[in-house]
């Protein structure tokens, strides 16, 4: 296996800057395990569900994580240095690691400025360019700061194009986002289901749980062949309770489907699920990477949207559904004027 096998070429115009409006007006493709294609839209979505199948939804919450400060001059001939920090990982309550513009001016001892009462420390540099944060701030008081003067983190495809705004507060948000907020990248399945979606959903009779995974920037990070030499992805917390575990096996045992809303949801249940298929609790960290060949044990159906192209995302859904049937997928929404990645349109992937 080399990635070569999971490249594809996109047009730039086929890259989503907003999302639709409302976000439950985006286009689904319902790809079959056996090639079949079907151009539907996200809010069809129940009438390929069976009531009593299981919608399980990536309840983590958004940190407003794009950071603007200064670095104030080290001696009275120097020059404050404005700075772009974006956290990419919580170490704890007061230390983050994050990415920093310009990283070659900023030292360890170093502190950023953002807003009065509200700084950080450099702490030292660490591997991929990140660098270590200790805030003047925790807890509670942190996360308030944060709020304040933080943008939310768009994926780099979009905030090379568009800054982050007020809106991206609302749409970059899914609408069932639990109370902790320590994720730098939204969920982005997820964000399709309005209210109005969940209702329909509710109403058709599917079931709904929630799993919890904090996504990380790495999930944007280009994959690398020492991690298909290694099968390991970076790091993210994730938690799967004794009580969502004992409905999910309960509900597959009575012969309903499991359907993550998202890869995050799907790789949350693919670290927690024994050889047999049942999937047990599980609370902490997961480096699990699923390609081609690999077993999917807790996954009957998947709702994600279009990845890009070489990422551990792409291949993800190779291995559900085959990579010769996700290429001719990704063919077929191209020319067929999808949308891509984040703020994107959606596909079903089931047998």
């Amino acid at each position: 296996m080399d990635l070569t096998q999971f490249q594809f070429d996109l047009p730039e115009d086929r890259i989503a800057l907003r999302p639709a409006e409302p976000q439950d007006a985006a286009r689904l493709l319902v790809v079959h395990r056996d090639g079949r294609l079907e151009d539907a839209g996200v809010r069809d979505l129940p009438r390929y569900l069976t009531a009593g199948d299981v919608l399980v939804f990536n309840d983590t919450r958004v940190l407003p994580a794009a950071l603007k400060g200064v670095r104030p001059a080290r001696d009275e001939t120097g020059q404050d240095v404005a700075c772009d920090v974006n956290l990419t990982e919580r170490m704890d309550e007061r230390h983050w690691r994050a990415l920093a513009r310009p990283g070659r001016r900023l030292k360890p001892g170093d502190t950023i400025e953002f807003a009065e009462g509200f700084r950080a420390r450099i702490t030292g540099h660490h591997e991929g360019g990140e660098i270590g944060l200790e805030f003047s701030l925790a807890g509670e008081a942190l996360t308030a700061a944060l709020d304040r003067h933080g943008a939310m983190p768009l994926p780099p495809y979009i905030a090379r194009r568009r800054p982050a705004d007020a809106k991206d507060r609302e749409t970059y948000q899914t609408a069932f986002a639990g109370e902790d907020a320590a994720s730098v990248a939204a969920p982005t399945a997820g964000l399709h289901f309005t209210p109005r979606l969940l209702a329909e959903c509710e109403a058709a009779g599917l079931a709904r749980e929630t799993v919890r995974l904090h996504v990380g920037l790495g999930t944007f990070k280009p994959l690398e062949e020492k991690q298909l030499e290694d099968n390991r992805l970076h790091e993210e917390w994730r938690r799967l309770t004794p009580e969502t575990a004992g409905r999910l096996n309960a509900a597959r045992a009575a012969g309903h489907r499991i359907v993550p809303v998202g890869t995050t949801a799907m790789r949350t249940l693919e670290s927690c699920v024994d050889t047999e298929g049942v999937l047990h609790p599980a609370t902490g960290p997961t480096d699990i990477f699923l390609k081609p060949g690999d077993a999917v044990r807790a996954t009957d159906a998947l709702v994600t949207n279009f990845h890009l192209p070489g990422s551990s995302l792409f291949m993800l859904v190779c291995a559900l559904m085959g990579t010769d049937v996700m290429r001719a997928a990704y063919a077929h929404a191209i020319t067929n004027d999808y949308r891509f990645y984040s703020y994107g349109d959606a596909c079903l992937l089931q047998s």
